[in-house]
């Protein structure tokens, strides 16, 4: 599956084992009980043996405890074992994906040039425990690549110790495989640094991705775009010597009921067109592509998973510069579908674009519309770093996501669309605004959205723009840089949209 940007992507091989092999670099066990008295999880019993003392009671001198994802290495007793906190309170799936997400962070940050074999012997029974496991694991373990550098995995093999067995095994691994890769392909398309991932290039990494599999791809240039009125994203990459893409890709399984339509933010650098961003707020605009990354790799899992659900999804790929071609401020944008847009500030460009394949995206006939973005400072504001927004038609439509976006493990906090803020949005010159107030711009983005989306179709938009893009220091499965957020909620959505 990885491809040209993506070599950085390959997942380590897992296996699921009865109990842990001798010939292993590292075991990770779990720490339970209380901070005085912390009782250890899963240490094979040969290690147990080989110990001169208590191991429990090592543990503790050494400072391990109970707390989810408090990392503690133990000496070597023939394999090197990790205690890793489970927490305190009843284990769930995603905490036990952050505990094995920091307990493999550590290991993989003491690889070297070693390729390791690492063990999860944490008593995990339940398939949701042993995918949560597997997932967090590989999710923890991931590094990204130098340019130029060969790509180098520091964890080759995991194997976890568990008593399931059967199909709901074979399940659960071909389950956390699929999920894990396309968060890791999405990493690495956001880490690409822009030089090396824009428009065209991004196309080309969809087509190479897609390869050997059913999804049907087509992908728009700028003289089609232009030929068919994809007006807001013409605008966007008209400042650009980089023309503009709107790749579309489609699983259609036979006897799907239920159709989702998927539409991404691809801003592969956002400079903020004319409405020159500060430095500062530049620098890690190669990650305005976020959107697009999570739909695209999510929708190559769906398809590996054969889910049975119809999947449509677009892709709008710009590059947003300054030049004497750059759209406006004031500007009227003719859309996709004919409606007409006063451009007010082109730092605002992601809407603009996302518009265009929202419009088109009507003539497919949906169920349910989920748009994902990097999209404003504003959610940032309201919502922090680890939080992303959501909007929507509707709470019922809401509540799927948001029950798709438990079970997935990822942060999602619904916020309203007033009606004052949709009055916002009213223009002299045109339909409509493509902003309102500085006040609640995350809402009055979703109600600009919404406008080129059917009244009697179900909609919802993710703001992703906090926990898109770490760059502070890493912590529990979440790397510095691109996280792949989304991704995994999206695999949840379509799970649950299955006939």
């Amino acid at each position: 599956m990885p491809s040209t940007l993506t070599a950085g992507a390959i997942v380590p091989t897992v296996d699921l084992v009865a109990r842990a092999p001798k010939d292993t670099d590292y075991v990770v066990v779990g720490v339970t009980g209380s901070s005085e008295q912390p009782t250890l999880v899963g240490v094979p019993s040969e290690v147990d043996k080989a110990s001169p003392a208590p191991l429990a009671q090592i543990a503790r001198d050494l400072g391990a405890k109970p707390e989810a994802g408090k990392v503690c290495i133990l000496p070597r007793f023939g394999s090197q074992l990790v205690a890793v906190g489970l927490g305190i309170d009843e284990l769930t799936p995603e905490q036990l994906r952050r505990s094995c997400g920091n307990a493999l962070r550590e290991i993989a940050g003491r690889a070297g040039d070693s390729s390791l074999h690492v063990v999860l012997s944490l008593e995990t029974a339940e398939s949701e425990l042993v995918r949560a496991a597997i997932e967090g694991a590989v999710l923890g373990a991931y590094t990204f690549t130098k340019v130029g550098s060969q790509p180098k995995r520091p964890i080759e093999k995991i194997s976890v110790v568990t008593s399931l067995g059967g199909a709901p095994a074979k399940q659960a691994v071909a389950d956390a495989l699929a999920i894990s890769q396309a968060v890791l392909v999405a990493r690495e398309w956001i880490n690409a640094p822009a030089n090396l991932l824009y428009p065209e290039s991004f196309a080309d990494e969809v087509r190479q991705i897609t390869k050997g599999t059913k999804l049907e791809v087509e992908v728009l240039d700028e003289k089609q775009l232009a030929k068919e009125g994809y007006g807001g994203i013409m605008a966007v990459g008209g400042g650009s010597e980089r023309a503009p893409r709107l790749v579309r890709v489609e699983h259609k399984p036979r006897g799907a009921k239920n159709h989702l339509v998927l539409v991404g933010k691809g801003i592969t650098f956002d400079t903020g067109g004319l409405n020159l961003k500060p430095a500062d707020g530049m620098y890690t605009m190669k990650c305005d592509m976020s959107g697009a990354a999570a739909v695209l790799a999510a929708t190559r899992a769906i398809a590996e998973l054969g889910l049975s659900v119809h999947v449509t999804t677009y892709a709008s790929m710009a590059e947003n510069m300054p030049s004497g071609s750059s759209y406006r401020p004031s500007d009227v944008i003719t859309m996709y579908g004919g409606t007409t847009v006063e451009n007010v500030n082109s730092d605002a460009e992601g809407r603009i674009v996302m518009a265009d394949a929202l419009a088109r995206s009507q003539a497919d006939k949906p169920d349910l519309v989920v748009d994902v973005a990097t999209l404003t400072g504003a959610c940032m504001v309201a919502l922090g770093n680890r939080i992303a927004g959501l909007m929507s038609s509707d709470d019922a439509t809401a509540d799927i996501l948001l029950d798709a976006a438990e079970t997935a493990g990822e942060d999602f906090w619904q916020l309203p669309i007033p009606e004052h803020i949709r009055k916002g949005l009213e223009s002299k010159v045109a339909d409509l605004k493509s902003s309102g107030s500085r006040m609640g711009g995350a809402m009055a983005a979703a109600a600009f959205l919404q406008h080129f989306v059917g009244e009697d179709t179900a909609w919802a938009h993710l703001d992703i723009a906090g926990p898109a893009f770490n760059d502070e220091a890493p912590y529990d499965y979440v790397p510095t840089g691109g996280t792949g957020h989304a991704v995994r909620t999206l695999v949840e959505l379509a799970r649950s949209l299955q006939d």
